[in-house]
């Protein structure tokens, strides 16, 4: 009689992987295969293998394989199309810092603007609309001392000779300034980014006695000049990077509304321009004529041989802080009388946000006020003055 053998580990083993692998394929016809299910599967599978460590191993190592489940689909991106229309050309006339234009309501006091443009409003990005107040020369208070005392006034029209009066040559000074726009786009209406406008401004600067007890502390004087200004803008390009921004017209009178023998006034009528550098440095510049007046009524008949005929001024920001200037005056005859003034402005606190400065001032010449307009006098003054409010 044969004797039958009990089957070895190792065929047990295989007998068993062969029967589940039946089944798997039985519960196949059934149902789709669940990747879940089949790592459940396999890892009885592995389990069963027993002692046997290599084909464990190699059925953990499929086992663990399978444990990545099939990688959810992600619709493609849609292509970004380029666009079929060209890029608009950039205006090499147009200063770098405006070429990107961003949305801004504050107008003339944007600083992606030039500062002669935010001046005189020049563009419709620096428009800040008709009849508001807006400063015009430095609104300032301030402490001045001379090198000589204020003289007997004089003047070549009869009658025009005031008496001596004991001032002082220390002073206050107080000067204010203002202006409007009257209108706007006269002869720009159809340029979409400049503007043209006529303005008015009012100029007045009174010299006090303060320090002088004796004569009970008067103003000595007070000089008063209306004005009506035309300014064009023009952005043309200049040699060595300068931008001449616009041209004007204006006719201004100037008095001192003292009766005689201190009356002192004239008329006049100018031509003006202006220039700048980025926004570091600029030049306006200012030519007028006088206005004719009967000989019984012009208090001053010699003035523009004094005070001058033209006048240029030179800024210069040396930091967002500090500002240089001067302002030359001249008669434009062979006698070269006029004056120069230098003067000094440094912000007080953040020049973006404040318009308070500190103002030194020195000036050598004629014409420091009316009545003294025919008198050469050195003055320094130091005080607080608020610009472009």
């Amino acid at each position: 009689m044969a004797m039958t053998h009990a089957p070895s580990p190792r065929t047990l083993a295989f007998l068993l992987l062969g029967a589940s692998a039946g089944m798997a394929q039985a519960q196949a016809v059934d149902k789709p295969p669940s990747p879940l299910a089949d790592a459940q599967l396999t890892w009885q599978q592995c389990s069963a293998l027993g002692s046997n460590d290599q084909a464990r191993l190699a059925c953990f190592d499929r086992w663990a394989q399978q444990q990545t489940l099939p990688a959810a689909a992600v619709p493609p991106a849609p292509p970004v199309l380029a666009s079929t229309q060209p890029a608009p050309p950039v205006n090499a006339a147009v200063p770098a810092t405006r070429v990107v234009s961003v949305a801004t309501e504050e107008g003339c006091r944007d600083r992606q603007y030039s500062a002669l443009s935010r001046f005189w409003e020049l563009e419709t990005g620096t428009d800040c609309g008709t009849f508001g107040f807006r400063g015009y020369r430095p609104l300032n208070v301030s402490f001045s001392a001379a090198t000589d005392k204020p003289g007997i006034p004089t003047s070549p029209a009869p009658d025009h000779t005031g008496s001596y009066i004991n001032y002082q040559s220390n002073e206050m000074r107080i000067g204010l300034s203002v202006r409007t726009k009257l209108a706007q786009g006269l002869l720009t209406g159809d340029d979409p980014a400049r503007k043209d406008s006529l303005w008015f401004g009012y100029t007045q600067q009174s010299t006090w006695q303060l320090f002088n007890g004796d004569i009970s502390r008067p103003f000595r004087t007070t000089d008063h000049e209306p004005e009506l200004m035309y300014v064009y803008p023009t952005d043309v390009a200049l040699p060595g990077g300068w931008r001449w921004r616009y041209a004007g017209l204006g006719v201004v009178h100037q008095s001192n509304g003292q009766s005689l023998p201190l009356s002192r006034s004239w008329n006049r009528v100018y031509l003006m321009g202006g220039m700048e550098l980025d926004d570091r440095f600029s030049i306006t510049a200012r030519l007028w004529q006088r206005m004719s007046e009967s000989e019984a009524n012009d208090d001053n008949p010699d003035i523009a041989n004094f005070i001058g005929r033209a006048e240029v001024t030179g800024r210069w920001n040396l930091d967002r802080q500090n500002q240089l200037g001067m302002t030359v005056r001249h008669n434009l005859r062979d006698s070269g009388k006029g004056s120069v003034r230098l003067e000094w402005l440094k912000a007080i606190g953040d020049p973006t946000q404040s318009n308070l400065r500190l103002h030194t001032q020195l000036f050598h010449g004629y014409g420091d006020t009316l009545i003294d307009y025919n008198r050469k006098r050195t003055v320094f003054s130091i005080g607080l003055s608020l610009v472009d409010f």
